[in-house]
C-alpha cells in the first residue's frame, strides 16, 4: 500500500460520479497515477478499466476517460487531451482531475476541452483539487439518425 492512497481514494468516488460510470463501461485511466487508479478501479469491480500504459491504439473503443492531472503541467495536458479523444467513442465521457487551481486555470481547463471537441456537464470542487466532467459532442448529429 502506498502513502498517496487514501488521496487517490478520496478522487475515485467523485471522479466515478461525474462520469456516470457502471462496471460494465470500458474506461481508461490517464495521468502519473494511472496504474495505481486502474487496479483500484479493478478492486471496486470495474474489471474493464485500463490505464494509458496498456489501452492499446486509439480506436474509439472506451466510454469514460478518467484523467488524473495533479502535479502536472498544463500543456502537457493539451497533448493528453487530444490522445484521449481519440480513445473516447463519440459521446464519450472524460472526467478531468486537477491541483486546486485559480479561476483563470480552471476557465482555460474549460476552454481547451471545448476546443477537443467536448461538451462540459459538470464540476466539483473538492480538498485534494476540482475535477470537471465533459462528454464528447457529436460531430455529426444526422448520422446517428440515418
Amino acid at each position: 500500500m502506498t502513502l498517496s492512497r487514501p488521496t487517490d481514494d478520496r478522487i475515485l468516488e467523485p471522479m466515478i460520479a461525474l462520469a456516470g460510470c457502471s462496471q460494465q463501461h470500458r474506461i481508461v485511466v490517464a495521468g502519473s497515477k494511472g496504474i495505481e487508479l486502474m487496479l483500484q478501479l479493478h478492486r471496486r469491480g470495474y474489471v474493464r478499466a485500463a490505464a494509458t500504459a496498456n489501452c492499446g491504439q486509439p480506436a474509439g473503443q472506451y466510454d469514460v476517460a478518467l484523467a488524473d492531472w495533479r502535479r502536472r503541467t498544463f500543456k502537457a495536458l493539451e497533448t493528453t487531451l487530444d490522445w484521449l479523444a481519440e480513445l473516447l467513442h463519440p459521446g464519450g465521457m472524460l472526467v478531468v482531475w486537477v491541483d486546486p487551481q485559480k479561476p483563470a486555470v480552471i476557465q482555460n481547463l474549460r476552454l481547451s476541452l471545448e476546443k477537443h471537441g467536448f461538451v462540459i456537464e459538470a464540476g466539483t470542487v473538492h480538498e485534494c483539487g476540482c475535477a470537471v466532467s465533459a462528454r464528447r459532442s457529436e460531430i455529426n448529429p444526422l448520422r446517428r439518425a440515418a
